[in-house]
């Protein structure tokens, strides 16, 4: 497709939906903005953009796409201020990234009455826990889950169409809902867990003034399930405003479910417990391994070996004989439930099932993945 495509917000999400871009459609244009100069600056070095301009509103008049990459609360500004241009372009389509829709999608419903701008709210389930342009990437969605939420779900065939045909080189899993659904589902399997593991890190930073030991041994699997709770606070506090009812319906839920582990607990009743983690672990272990959901995923090994001197570079050895490069490797001191001395983190899920194979060729360490 030829065209002019606009990206507003050119960190690790807007540089990467810019290349997947470029990639499927390498005869369009396209433009990047950012607040910090120097990040625009270098998307264009790095070939992320085709250009970039000091002022999107002087740029995106003539503009066929539109992306918004920003927090959920400056979006609704950018989509403020894109409401006063006027679009030259038939049949312009924007979009957004925001992990929460209500808000963005019923503000866009009241801004753009022309028949010739349609706004299609947008989630690509997939991140990283790097930032900036510098670790974008074309292919950060591939099998990943991009929701779609335009103002109906049986509306806008046709912008829905074109939108996904600009997003085809994500090569993503399109889901087309309510900005409704959208935000229930979010705040079920990602915003909600957020507060969990920032609440689990607040009890054990309370319980350690009384006992270091918490702390110490906090470093096994207490800090590998915690992982979320070191997502970016600014972020999160914006997510939780905007998804509030969703939020607070949760807590709600979540207090009654606790409260009925705590009366069962104190009569002991060994049957309703039994039953509780029972459940929990079938539902668990149903879930898909293998596709992307709303919380990055962490493509890590474990590696059951002995541990004594040179056991790292025996295999960091085998796995770079096969070229397979490793992002992180570390040696568990706490293993509780979690069978494997050596923690290897990868990049993908290919390169974990590599690794794995490899290993079990060159070795007879048994490997695991949880």
């Amino acid at each position: 497709m030829k065209g002019k495509v606009m990206v507003i917000g050119l960190g690790l999400i807007g540089g990467s939906i810019a290349l997947a871009i470029k990639k499927e459609h390498p005869h369009a244009e396209i433009i990047g903005f950012d607040i910090n100069g120097q990040q625009a600056k270098l998307a264009k070095s790095l070939k992320v953009i085709d250009d970039y301009c000091a002022s999107y509103e002087e740029e995106v008049a003539d503009a066929d796409f539109v992306v918004i990459s920003v927090p959920v609360i400056q979006a609704n500004e950018v989509l403020k201020q894109l409401s006063s241009i006027d679009f030259i372009k038939p049949q312009v389509v924007i979009t957004d990234v925001g992990s929460t829709k209500g808000s963005i999608t019923a503000l866009a419903a009241t801004l753009f009455p022309q028949k010739n701008v349609t706004f299609i709210g947008g989630h690509p389930m997939a991140g990283s826990h790097k930032s900036g342009v510098i670790a974008a990437k074309s292919h950060l969605f591939e099998n990943a889950f991009y929701v779609l939420t335009p103002f109906q779900e049986e509306a806008n065939p046709k912008e829905i169409a074109l939108t996904k045909m600009w997003l085809a080189g994500t090569k993503a899993n399109f889901i087309t809902m309510s900005a409704t659904d959208h935000d229930l589902v979010a705040g079920v399997i990602s915003h909600f867990p957020h507060v969990i593991a920032a609440g689990l890190v607040h009890q054990a930073e309370d319980m350690q003034t009384g006992n270091a030991y918490v702390t110490r041994l906090a470093a096994g699997g207490f800090r590998d399930i915690t992982r979320i709770a070191s997502s970016n606070p600014t972020m999160w506090k914006d997510i939780l405003i905007h998804n509030k009812e969703t939020i607070l319906k949760l807590l709600d839920q979540w207090m009654k479910q606790m409260s009925e582990i705590k009366e069962n607990l104190t009569q002991n009743n060994e049957a309703f417990l039994l039953d509780y983690f029972s459940k929990a672990k079938e539902f668990r272990d149903g879930l898909p391994v293998k596709a992307k959901g709303a919380i990055p995923s962490f493509y890590d090994l474990y590696v059951d070996v002995p541990d004594y001197p040179g056991i790292i570079s025996e295999i960091t050895g085998i796995l770079a004989k096969e070229k397979i490069s490793i992002t992180n490797i570390r040696i568990m001191e706490t293993r509780e439930e979690i069978y494997g001395v050596l923690r290897l983190s990868f990049q993908s899920d290919d390169d974990r099932q590599s690794a794995e194979e490899c290993l079990r060729k060159y070795t007879m360490y048994e490997t695991y993945i949880v």
